[in-house]
């Protein structure tokens, strides 16, 4: 490689899952090309290409979110004579219903990242800083990236696959972290998992509240229990005497997410017929064109009549009439409907995703909606839309992830289980209902009133840049190279990850890729999105901006 003369150089900061996509993917086009890139990655990870969410040494307990039947990252065939895709790599034997470790995962995706080392060579020459990246600049001869005390480049591109980066903490986790600290209280985030466990060992006998209702919150859940020695026996709950002596997860509604179907010939009942597909990518590329409030009914509008179908399949009547006023009501008051007790609503979606009782207009949307994640990618990401359009269009599929982002069923099971074993008690409740005591938190749910004397805080924080701390993407912001979409959301990015500075010019060579793009982009929290057509886009423009195109 050292003969090798480079014609573009490149730095990457933060390579988690989605930095290894991006490198794949510009494999790909650089070899059909023969363009030689050097490549610095900054990243002060152990476990390049899997990132923290996904590190190797983190707890089996947690889990992905998705079966092994639907992990659709096999490896580019660039790659293929390096290594098998994920289900034949690893050493456990999974079934395909299976929801497998993150830490598996991980291992794999830091295999694969060296798997692509060696499948590069002759095209990238690949540099490790294992340093923290702090300042990002734009000079004469190119761009530059801080890291310590040495500057290093010029650069022809950069990318930021930051993931979550560093952010201050909302209003009410300041009010709280200062609360905990003046009375020397356990307040701790849910993640790494490793650290809550060791924690969790100081708790027995004590209220643990868990901050958020979502799929952290069953992570946390396995850590308290499975983590602490219990078990799961017989459809009961058999304690280890380590745990909690109450584990109080609360949220503003109290309602978990609903689980995935049970199986894959359930899931397949919810698949959509190739001309409904079709009709919805059609209706998609119709709606990006219209304002907010038109663009939702279009998009609403085409998934009626699969909704009728499914739902006349599995026996669950309903007339279009009803079908069209639950979107209505889900395009006016997102997360209104399907309101039922807390323990009843948990309840009722295990039945449904084991298919013994009909499914709900709600949850019949639900999985159409995720099964429709890489259609909506592909529509929005790639559309040059208004941001009120973008801001609707991710409204809505933030609120649709109640049932498009579930847990496996099994996760739901155990939930339930530890309610009815009374370790577990779902809270609706929500600031200021909390009251803060000198020996914890009182949660305050109508008239009664409960103290939890530990906060783990499971709630991912909000990709807005106002709210961001980390020193490379703060200084970024204040120099005008990234601007918001719209407050309360991520940065301006164009389909091809290029960053639009504040002045509305784009940032030639300045990309970035993941949540913080939130608004520009949609369902970026996914793992598929990590290695889907965001990270082809970003890779065509690189090759574009190579020739002088751009």
């Amino acid at each position: 490689m050292t003969d090798r003369t480079f014609d573009r150089s490149l730095a990457v900061v933060g390579f988690g899952p989605r930095g290894l996509g991006a490198l794949e993917a510009l494999a790909v086009v650089a070899k059909t090309r023969n363009l030689g890139v050097k490549i610095d990655i900054f990243d002060p990870s152990d476990a390049l290409g899997a990132g923290p969410n996904f590190h190797p040494d983190e707890s089996p307990l947690c889990l992905l979110n998705i079966p092994v039947r639907v992990l659709e990252i096999d490896p580019p065939d660039i790659l293929r004579d390096q290594i098998d895709p994920f289900a034949t790599w690893s050493q456990t034997s999974y079934a395909p219903d299976d929801f497998p470790p993150r830490c598996d995962l991980g291992a794999f995706l830091r295999a694969r990242f060296g798997a692509l080392r060696t499948a590069s060579q002759g095209i990238f020459d690949i540099s490790h800083i294992a340093a923290k990246a702090t300042e990002v600049t734009r000079t004469d001869d190119g761009w530059r990236i801080v890291s310590g005390d040495t500057d290093h480049g010029p650069y022809d591109e950069v990318l930021l696959c930051p993931g979550q980066p560093a952010t201050e903490p909302d209003p009410q986790l300041r009010r709280w972290s200062e609360h905990a600290d003046k009375n020397g209280l356990d307040l701790v985030p849910a993640y790494p998992a490793t650290e809550l466990v060791a924690a969790a060992e100081g708790w027995s006998g004590r209220h643990v509240a868990i901050r958020g209702l979502g799929l952290s919150t069953h992570d946390v859940l396995r850590m308290l229990t499975f983590g602490l020695s219990g078990r799961f026996e017989g459809g009961r709950y058999v304690r280890s005497g380590r745990e909690p002596a109450r584990i109080l997860p609360f949220s503003r509604d109290g309602v978990p997410p609903a689980p995935k179907p049970a199986t894959a010939e359930i899931d397949a009942m919810y698949d959509l017929r190739p001309n409904e597909a079709e009709a919805f990518q059609d209706a998609l590329a119709e709606a990006v064109r219209q304002g907010p409030k038109p663009a939702l009914k279009t998009i609403c509008d085409v998934l009626v009549s699969p909704v009728m179908r499914i739902l006349t399949a599995m026996e669950a009547p309903h007339t279009e009439a009803t079908v069209r006023q639950w979107f209505d009501v889900e395009r006016s008051s997102p997360g209104t409907q399907d309101v039922q007790d807390t323990v009843v609503a948990l309840r009722t979606t295990i039945e449904m995703a084991h298919r013994r009782l009909p499914p709900s207009v709600g949850y019949v949307v639900g999985q159409l909606w995720r099964k429709l994640q890489n259609d909506i990618r592909s529509g929005v990401n790639r559309a040059d839309l208004t941001a009120d359009t973008a801001t609707a269009i991710v409204g809505f599929d933030e609120a649709m992830k109640r049932y498009s982002y579930g847990p496996p069923v099994t996760a739901s099971e155990q939930l339930l289980v530890l309610i009815e074993d009374g370790l577990v008690s779902l809270q609706a409740v929500d600031d200021p209902d909390i009251v803060l005591d000198p020996v914890g938190w009182r949660l305050i749910e109508g008239n009664d009133a409960t103290l939890a004397h530990v906060m783990v805080d499971g709630v991912l924080p909000s990709p807005s840049l106002e709210n961001i701390v980390d020193p490379l993407i703060r200084g970024a912001v204040e120099d005008g190279l990234i601007a918001e979409v719209e407050d309360g959301f991520g940065a301006r990015t164009l389909p091809d990850g290029s960053l639009v500075a504040r002045n509305g010019d784009a940032n030639a060579g300045l990309c970035l890729l993941g949540r913080l793009s939130l608004g520009s982009v949609i369902a970026t929290d996914s793992l598929h999105d990590c290695f889907g057509a965001s990270t082809h886009r970003w890779a065509e423009g690189v090759l574009a901006r190579a020739d002088g195109q751009v």
